[in-house]
């Protein structure tokens, strides 16, 4: 089971595909080895429509699938990119500096990116479980963007795809490349059920999963939520949930809004 489930930022996350709903036993032996609440999807895909999902995308059908516009697009990056796989030292060395840069350029000021948070997602990515992605200017061939994909049986999460934020902005097109270069490589050549974007966002800091579904054609995959808490996070969470709509504190807001998704599941 261990294997279905990853800890970040306090919280075990199961994988999309996990099939059934854990225990409360199963659940306190997860916390057992650190985190404060379990975050549990089952019935992947289901049939019904629910509060939570997942973006996926299970066909890839090349350029044929997209309009002449996006094509263009992904041509036009092509033109202006090399995207390669890499070594995780790559990112290791230059990482920081490209993600320190976008995350200072999102338009809402939420969300940290600082040397030891960055730190911490590089002790969260491993060779074993992680395909690492490098974006080259041809030019002059720097380092310019990176992703980072978590490897499941026959499927995968696009955990982090990220080019610095000026290349938005010059009619190149990096995003369109870059996912265009990973659907093809996971869902075109290595034939994987499906590729993943993540589960519904619940902060809303980025478009990048409206942009996957309306040029990439991905979709949501409906799911069921359970949610177990340390018996002491539990208290603050439902003491505090009265109040979610008037506490500013976005990390916080963020809890609730997932406890409340939790309830209305």
């Amino acid at each position: 089971m261990m294997n279905d489930f990853s800890l970040y930022r306090h919280a075990w996350i199961s994988a999309p595909h996990f099939d059934r709903q854990l225990s409360d036993n199963e659940c306190r032996n997860l916390l057992k080895e650190g985190g404060w609440m379990v975050r549990n999807t089952y019935d992947f895909d289901q049939k019904e429509e629910s509060d939570f999902w997942y973006i996926i995308k299970d066909s890839f059908g090349g350029f044929d699938e997209h309009s002449s516009n996006e094509k263009n697009k992904i041509r036009r990056a092509n033109k202006s990119f090399h995207f390669q796989q890499i070594d995780k030292e790559l990112i290791e060395q230059q990482g920081f500096k490209i993600t320190d840069k976008v995350y200072k350029s999102y338009v809402k000021q939420d969300r940290i990116m600082n040397k030891n948070v960055f730190n911490g997602l590089l002790a969260s990515w491993n060779e074993k479980n992680h395909d690492f992605w490098g974006a080259f200017d041809i030019k002059n061939n720097n380092f310019v963007g990176f992703a980072v994909i978590q490897l499941y049986d026959n499927a995968c999460f696009y955990d982090l795809v990220t080019v610095l934020p000026e290349y938005k902005h010059n009619a190149t097109y990096p995003y369109y490349g870059f996912f265009y270069k990973l659907n093809e490589y996971y869902l075109g050549e290595k034939k994987f059920k499906y590729v993943t974007d993540g589960s519904r966002s619940i902060t809303e800091h980025s478009n990048i999963q409206p942009f996957l579904i309306q040029n990439f054609k991905f979709r949501k995959a409906y799911c069921k939520l359970k949610i177990h808490y340390k018996w002491w996070f539990g208290i603050i969470v439902k003491i505090l949930f009265p109040f979610r709509n008037i506490i500013p504190n976005k990390s916080v807001k963020a809890v609730l809004k997932m406890h409340e998704l939790f309830l209305n599941n």
